[in-house]
């Protein structure tokens, strides 16, 4: 597989169901998997953060990741989520991923530890020399901690298995100084509020946490996007934007979880630290549901 040519579009950071007593359902799961190929997503990234890796052991983190390879039985790609804020947990969760058949790796930078850049390098060369699976790197400063600069992954590129990065800071100015990188590296959005004009600059993709409800739409957006159809693209993308702000409104993935499981998709389980949305923030996201042209109990069409 060529990461370069075959992962690209709308790529849902998948949630992980759970029922309510923080035990992963499996079914769920697989239903999961099965709708979004059927509505169209790129691409699935199994127990990236949106799905609660930080909260998973090594043994689930693992047996989801590989209930999915299974389950997509190679009909779209799939990224396994392997960072982590040790270097050798990192590398190990890595040689996992590729040893149950995932397509890609997607590595956040260590969070909490706030290494500077040569730490953000030489963590991320450790990972890429001890694994032959393809790396995407991922920076969301706004979570972590720290920020992964242009120059750092450029450096990283001298290192093969390093092919891609998302990046999760919604600026526009960094988007461009990635791209001018060059040399091969794909560039993928994380920011689902800046991901259609990220995509109009020559972004591949965008790892979506709005694709988790409204799959069908963001591949449509994403496909007018990276083909340049400005118009098409904010045709699909509009009805969207209250849910790329509104599912953000508590931590993620505190919301998405709650309109997957009112659209009847998942249980209601998620694990502390994280706690169900508050009553609050609940006429928000029905309205942002309603915008999007999505009922409960209804999935996007």
């Amino acid at each position: 597989m060529t990461l370069r040519t075959q992962i690209a579009g709308s790529m849902v950071a998948l949630v992980t169901p759970m029922q309510r007593d923080g035990q992963v359902d499996h079914g769920a799961l697989r239903a999961l998997v099965d709708w979004h190929i059927e509505s169209g997503t790129d691409a699935i990234i199994a127990v990236g953060t949106t799905g609660e890796s930080s909260t998973l052991d090594v043994a689930e983190h693992m047996a989801v990741v590989t209930a999915v390879v299974h389950q997509v039985a190679g009909r779209l790609p799939v990224i396994a989520g392997t960072g982590a804020n040790a270097t050798d947990e990192a590398i190990t969760l890595t040689r996992l991923a590729h040893s149950v058949g995932a397509d890609a790796a997607l590595s956040v930078t260590p969070y909490y530890n706030k290494p500077p850049q040569e730490g953000l390098r030489r963590h991320y060369a450790a990972i890429a020399e001890a694994c032959e699976l393809p790396l995407i790197l991922y920076n969301v400063p706004g979570r972590t901690g720290c920020d992964l600069l242009p120059e750092t992954v450029g450096k990283l590129l001298d290192f093969p298995h390093v092919v891609g990065i998302k990046e999760a800071g919604g600026n526009q100015e960094r988007m461009r100084a990635l791209l001018e990188l060059g040399r091969g590296v794909v560039v993928y959005s994380g920011d689902d509020a800046t991901a259609r004009e990220s995509m109009l600059l020559g972004v591949r993709g965008d790892i979506s946490v709005t694709a988790n409800v409204a799959p069908a739409a963001m591949h449509k957006m994403c496909a007018a996007a990276m083909a340049g159809d400005a118009q098409e693209a904010l045709r699909w993308d509009a009805p969207l934007g209250a849910l790329h702000r509104d599912l953000f409104c508590q931590p993620s993935p505190i919301p998405v979880k709650w309109c997957l499981q009112q659209m009847g998709r998942i249980p209601s389980g998620l694990r502390l630290p994280l706690v169900p949305l508050g009553a609050e923030f609940e006429p928000r996201m029905r309205d942002a549901l309603a915008e999007a042209g999505i009922t409960f109990g209804e999935a996007a069409q």
